[in-house]
């Protein structure tokens, strides 16, 4: 299915706008796709394809005789028989008739100031008479997400003015609560038909487009008026607006939209009846409950908090398949190209240095060295060629190096696979929980290259005890990490938040890393030492060479951290977008511009090291090993130093706790991408050098 869907979307053809017309052949009642132009621009395939998946789903027909239609063997479009796959792994549509049955779910609720998420029912909300959670997936778990039954039902496009979901008395602590949640600017998460409820608001630019806040508050903190006491009110009512798009052809209404109004609204009654509750402020006949003289509901022990809701159905033109879009509506896509090209200015600065080394300098001291006659015209030269006989010497902690380079390796393979999977749309917003899921499945089974790198490098560096060595690669990354966590993750439990990892979770975690991490890393392993060793193009002295007097700018610690300036320099600013979408609950779904910034991460720090290196080799220093590692590496040391500013400027985390949770994670990621930069400076500079020393004659 996938190869034929490659071939057929990566061919050289402008597509026209697809639109659905009645099939002639009575044998297949569906729409069938026609096209309307021969010259309209070329479209995208994702775009080609939800437009596909949407015409099979309105009716469903017979699969075999749908595919058995001219009309799929003439466009060498996929027949619908090889779409069956791809719908159930991006997403399924629900049509939805007049009166049917809608529920609401319940998620954490969430706060950008703790970064603690809780559980819904955390709070004293109204609870159904049974909670069912949701079957989660991996990633859903690890972040934090509790998804629950709720007391709200909705029938399809039947508005409901105001219906009543219970009554509840606070006592001490449910007051508590609720103040602290307040106090921190939680939001209550809902979610229907799989679209997340969200606010309106208006664009800060004053365009007339509208943006969507994820969520909406718990409440707020006011005063009455002639009052200067802040008093905290809960917003205790929830006027629901359910956008729709009806298909013309089968009559059916598909949802496109979840938004919703909180109020605080004190309701009126005589005597409540739990049975049939009469609330003078709230009945089916209220259509506008909000009046100028309406009075807040306050957060006080021992008050009574009746909860209501209302629901209203609007059409929309909005099709289904791009109902996200307006919560993905990208308000500064100016700043992602200033991005691109501010990276690509430093791409070409260091490419036409190492353009100039590699076609101007090195040429000529190649010539240079291979025209040499006599052994004291060569002694005579100074230069890289000198330290021919140590370059290939091999570094102290030559094991600890093989580890870092492995680990390396299986981080490059995680993200390269995962971004590849985003852009191919399997790992939208829609699908909550599927990005964590996917890094965490292909870290592990990227465990077989990590074993596969270290062992050929530690073959080639003539290291025995491969078996430790293995067993260091295997644990050693992943151990530190899994500490860091442990921690984190006991300090989360301590504040009972929903984000603490459960105990079934970690096991799971547990049986990923030693059941199928560990033994793909030992089976790399075993292939790379079967594989004969990688030979030095140059024969190693036996007395390694005196290295000379550095000038202060060619020293280990300067050369490098400025090797590290530029790396970070590239994706700095798309760093910025990534860390919002971290912190401050945010979507991030930009996947192409992170797909190019890591391709510019890439060349930069393979360029930059490059550069050093031959800077380091004209010195006379030889020791380039663990100096083109860190070289790279060092870019980490930049990005933990942001995160810092980012803190201060961008975040408003009070909490001890949520500080250390937040530099916690930030060491992780500065740790992992620590090792990503290093590998890959490792590798260039690793080619580099074997390149030019096979490129002259040595006696």
């Amino acid at each position: 299915m996938s190869m034929h869907l490659l071939a057929t979307i990566n061919k050289d053809v402008t597509c026209s706008r697809w639109s659905s017309v009645p099939n002639k052949d009575a044998s297949v009642k569906s729409p069938i796709l026609v096209s309307s132009s021969d010259d309209t621009p070329p479209c995208q395939w994702r775009s080609l394809i939800l437009e596909l998946v949407e015409i099979i789903l309105v009716k469903p027909v017979a699969l075999t005789e749908l595919e058995k239609h001219p009309f799929w063997r003439e466009q060498c479009l996929i027949p619908p028989s090889s779409f069956e796959i791809l719908l159930l792994l991006a997403t399924s549509q629900t049509e939805d008739d007049e009166g049917d049955p809608l529920y609401v779910k319940v998620n954490k609720l969430s706060s950008t100031k703790t970064q603690l998420p809780y559980d819904y029912y955390y709070l004293s909300y109204c609870k159904p008479s049974k909670i069912l959670n949701n079957a989660e997936n991996l990633g859903e778990v690890l972040r934090g997400d509790r998804i629950e039954n709720s007391v709200y039902t909705f029938q399809m496009l039947e508005d409901q003015p105001c219906k009543v979901g219970c009554h509840v008395k606070l006592d001490a602590e449910s007051t508590k609560n609720f103040k602290e949640k307040i106090d921190d600017e939680y939001r209550a998460n809902m979610i229907l038909d799989n679209l997340p409820v969200a606010v309106r608001r208006q664009r800060r630019d004053g365009s007339q487009s509208t943006t969507y806040e994820h969520g909406f508050r718990v409440g707020f903190k006011g005063s009455y008026e002639g009052s200067k006491e802040e008093k905290y009110f809960i917003h205790n009512h929830l006027s629901f607006r359910v956008m729709y798009h009806r298909d013309l052809e089968s009559d059916s209404a598909r949802i496109v939209g979840f938004e919703v109004t909180p109020n605080s609204i004190l309701h009126e009654y005589k005597e409540w009846d739990e049975n049939n509750p009469q609330l003078a402020t709230c009945n089916k006949d209220t259509k506008n409950l909000i009046q100028k003289n309406t009075v807040p509901q306050e957060v006080e022990q021992g008050k009574e908090i009746v909860f209501t809701y209302d629901v209203s159905f609007k059409e929309s033109e909005i099709k289904w398949a791009s109902r996200w879009d307006t919560y993905l509506l990208m308000n500064d896509d100016q700043i992602h190209w200033f991005s691109i090209i501010n990276s690509l200015m430093i791409v070409l600065f260091l490419s036409g240095m190492v353009a100039m080394i590699m076609m101007r300098t090195l040429y000529k001291d190649i010539s240079n060295y291979n025209q040499l006659e006599t052994q004291d015209e060569a002694q005579e030269e100074t230069g890289w060629k000198l330290v021919h006989g140590d370059v290939f010497r091999p570094p102290v902690s030559s094991g600890l190096l093989c580890v870092y380079v492995g680990t390396g390796v299986q981080i490059f393979g995680m993200s390269l696979v995962t971004m590849m999977f985003a852009l191919l749309g399997f790992l939208s917003p829609s699908n909550r929980g599927g990005l964590m899921t996917a890094m965490v499945l292909l870290w592990v089974f990227m465990g077989i290259f990590a074993g596969y790198s270290s062992s050929r490098l530690h073959k080639m560096f003539k290291g025995d005890k491969w078996k430790r060595m293995t067993l260091k690669t295997a644990f050693m990354f992943p151990g530190i990490l899994f500490v860091i966590f442990f921690v984190l993750n006991g300090l989360i439990w301590g504040e009972q938040s929903s984000g603490a990892i459960p105990f079934g979770t970690m096991f799971a975690l547990f049986c990923l890393w030693f059941g199928i991490s560990v033994p793909l890393v030992f089976v790399g392993s075993y292939l790379g030492y079967k594989k004969p060793a990688i030979e030095d193009p140059v024969k190693t002295n036996k007395i390694p060479r005196q290295v000379p007097e550095q000038p202060w700018y060619m020293r280990p610690v300067f050369s490098i951290l400025i090797g590290g300036i530029l790396p970070f320099g590239a994706v700095f600013i798309e760093l910025f977008f990534i860390l919002t979408s971290i912190w401050l609950n945010q979507f991030y779904y930009i996947f192409g511009f992170l797909f190019i910034v890591f391709l510019i991460l890439i060349v930069t720090c393979a360029e930059i090291t490059v550069v050093l290196c031959y800077f380091q080799l004209c010195s006379e220093d030889y020791n380039w090993w663990w100096r083109a590692y860190l070289t790279a590496g060092s870019s980490a040391f930049y990005l933990f130093l942001y995160s810092i500013f980012y803190f201060f400027t961008k975040l408003e985390i009070t909490k001890l706790v949520s500080g250390m949770l937040y530099f916690g994670y930030m060491i992780i990621i500065s740790y992992a991408f620590f090792v990503l930069t290093g590998t890959i400076g490792f590798y260039a500079c690793f080619w580099f050098v074997r390149k030019i020393y096979s490129s002259v004659k040595i006696d």
